[in-house]
């Protein structure tokens, strides 16, 4: 095991894991934090992103260790936010497991694509799974969120 520190939805924590351990692994299992899901867990579905230097990134697919000296935020870092607001006005989930996934990754797209277009939105959207709904709801969402991001940035924390 190596010890290392991880900042954390604004937290420096110090912290012992295998090298070989994923980002998500330590989150859930080391940190408590099990806001990020496992679903494929191989980076296909989408359940288990989180936002790294304010990008989205499937936390299956990275080691914790490359989280060092990284700014990392989950779902749990965005409690109580204006995406979640907007998830529940716009009825944008049903059974919830992927909410958080996609939350983080239109966390990141907030954030580097203040006027996003439709294909941009649907080009995000479509690294997350959901297979309850369908992404109407969610696209309303986003849209919604943009529209609150053009005129005050929508509350969102600042990750890079």
């Amino acid at each position: 095991m190596i010890s290392a520190r991880l900042t954390v939805n604004d937290e420096e924590r110090e912290i012992a894991f295998w090298p070989s351990d994923t980002l998500l692994f330590v989150l859930r299992e080391r940190l408590g934090l099990t806001g990020a899901k496992p679903g494929c867990l191989n980076g296909d579905c989408g359940a288990c992103t989180v936002n790294v230097n304010g990008t989205a990134m499937k936390s299956c697919l990275m080691l914790a260790v490359e989280g060092m000296n990284q700014t990392i935020r989950t779902i749990e870092g965005l409690k109580d936010s204006p995406i979640q607001h907007a998830f529940i006005e716009h009825f944008a989930f049903q059974c919830g497991y992927c909410t958080p996934g996609f939350i983080m990754n239109i966390n990141s797209l907030l954030k580097k694509h203040p006027n996003a277009d439709d294909s941009t939105i649907k080009e995000f959207l479509s690294s997350n799974i959901c297979r309850c709904t369908g992404y109407q709801e969610i696209e309303k969402a986003v849209k919604s969120l943009l529209k609150i991001n053009r005129e005050d940035k929508a509350g969102l924390p600042n990750d890079e």
